[in-house]
C-alpha cells in the first residue's frame, strides 16, 4: 500500500509538471488550461482504472487499448519529466551567470519533439531485441565436455501488450539458435491468467534436447504467483526456487526474486550443498552478486539492458552489471 501511494504522489507530481510546462509555456485561454490538467488528472488516476479493467476477462480489448495509452505515455511522461528537469536546471543556472535563456515555448517545443525520438528509439529498441552471443570457458569442464549451447530470454512480460505473435517471433528466433537448453531468468509473466490464453502452449510446443528452466521475477509476483507459476508448468519449464538441478554435465542453481515472498531465496544455502568440482550456474533475476557464493557463472536479467537515457544512469549506480558478460576480480562471471 505505501509504495502504491508513494507511485502515485511521484507520477502526479511528473503530470503536474508537465501540465504546467505547457501551461507556462503557451498561456492557454480557460477551457483549454482546464482541459490540460483534466488529461494530467486522468493520466495519473488512469493506472488505477487500468488494475482494475485487467482482473475483467470481459474488459481484455478495453484494457489492452488503455494499457497501450497509459504505459506509453508513462514512458514519455517519465523522459520529459527529466530532460525537462535539466533544462530547467541550465535556465536558471544561465540566468545566474548571464548567458542567453531560450524563450519558453520554442523551448518546450524542441523539448517535446527531443522526448518524442527519444521515446520512438526506445520503442524500436525494446521492439526489436538483438542475439548476443557470449562464449563461457572453464577449467571445471572436462577437456572431452562437449560444450552446451544455451539460449537464454529474460523480461518477456507476456500480457497485455506481449502477445501471441511477439513470442512467436522470439521462440522463432531462439529456435534459429539450436540451442540445448532454454532458461528464463525472470519476468516471464505480466498479467492476469486470461490474458495469456494459448500463449503457454506455444512454449510447450517447443521442446529443446534438455528442456527449459526458468526462475521467477518480481512481475511473477505483482501478476500473482500462483497462477504465474502454473503458466510455467504448462509451458514445460521447471521452475527453479531454491534448489538446483544437473543438466548436461553441469549444475543449474535457482532462486526466487526478493518480491516473491513465498519462495526460499538463501542462495548461500543453495550453493553450498552442491558438491565441491562441479561447474555452477546460478540463476537469479535480478543482477547482483554476493562474494564468495559458490558459483561459476550467474545469469541474470531485469536491468532491461539498463533502460534509455536518462534511466540507465541511475539503473547502473544500483546495478552496475546491466547487459553482456562480466568478469568478477575473483574469477567467476555473470551475464545478463
Amino acid at each position: 500500500m505505501r509504495f502504491i501511494l508513494v507511485f502515485f504522489v511521484l507520477y502526479g507530481g511528473i503530470q503536474a509538471y508537465l501540465a504546467h510546462a505547457l501551461v507556462h509555456a503557451f498561456q492557454p485561454a480557460g477551457p483549454v488550461r482546464a482541459l490540460v490538467w483534466l488529461v494530467a488528472l486522468s493520466m495519473t488516476l488512469g493506472p488505477l482504472l487500468l488494475w482494475q479493467l485487467e482482473r475483467r476477462p470481459g474488459a481484455r480489448a478495453l484494457s489492452v487499448s488503455l494499457a497501450w495509452v497509459m504505459f506509453g505515455w508513462m514512458g514519455y511522461a517519465f523522459l520529459f519529466f527529466w530532460l525537462g528537469l535539466g533544462l530547467g536546471i541550465y535556465d536558471l543556472g544561465a540566468g545566474l551567470a548571464g548567458l542567453p535563456v531560450p524563450a519558453a515555448r520554442p523551448a518546450l517545443l524542441a523539448l517535446l519533439l527531443a522526448v518524442l525520438a527519444i521515446w520512438l528509439f526506445g520503442f524500436y529498441s525494446a521492439w526489436s531485441p538483438k542475439v548476443e552471443r557470449l562464449l563461457i570457458r572453464s577449467d571445471k569442464l572436462p577437456a572431452d565436455f562437449p560444450g552446451l549451447r544455451i539460449a537464454l530470454i529474460s523480461d518477456v512480460h507476456l500480457g497485455m501488450l506481449i502477445g501471441g505473435r511477439r513470442l512467436g517471433h522470439i521462440l522463432a528466433r531462439v529456435e534459429a539458435l539450436q540451442p540445448d537448453l532454454l532458461i528464463s531468468t525472470g519476468d516471464l509473466v505480466d498479467a492476469q491468467a486470461h490474458h495469456l490464453n494459448g500463449l503457454s502452449s506455444r512454449f510447450a510446443a517447443y521442446r529443446p534436447p534438455l528442456g527449459k528452466v526458468a526462475v521467477t521475477g518480481n512481475h511473477e509476483h505483482y501478476a500473482g504467483l500462483a497462477h504465474a507459476l502454473e503458466f510455467h508448468r504448462r509451458a514445460g519449464f521447471h521452475v527453479l526456487r531454491g534448489e538446483s538441478v544437473e543438466v548436461g554435465g553441469i549444475t543449474l542453481a535457482g532462486v526466487d526474486d526478493p518480491a516473491v515472498l513465498a519462495g526460499p531465496t538463501d542462495e548461500a544455502r543453495v550453493l553450498e550443498a552442491i558438491p565441491a568440482g562441479r561447474f555452477v550456474i546460478l540463476l537469479k533475476h535480478q543482477p547482483l552478486t554476493a562474494p564468495g557464493e559458490r558459483f561459476d557463472l550467474q545469469l541474470s536479467g531485469h536491468t532491461h539492458q539498463g533502460q534509455i537515457f536518462p534511466f540507465n544512469l541511475l539503473v547502473k549506480r544500483v546495478y552496475p552489471m546491466t547487459h553482456g558478460l562480466n568478469t568478477l576480480a575473483d574469477g567467476r562471471q555473470q551475464a545478463c
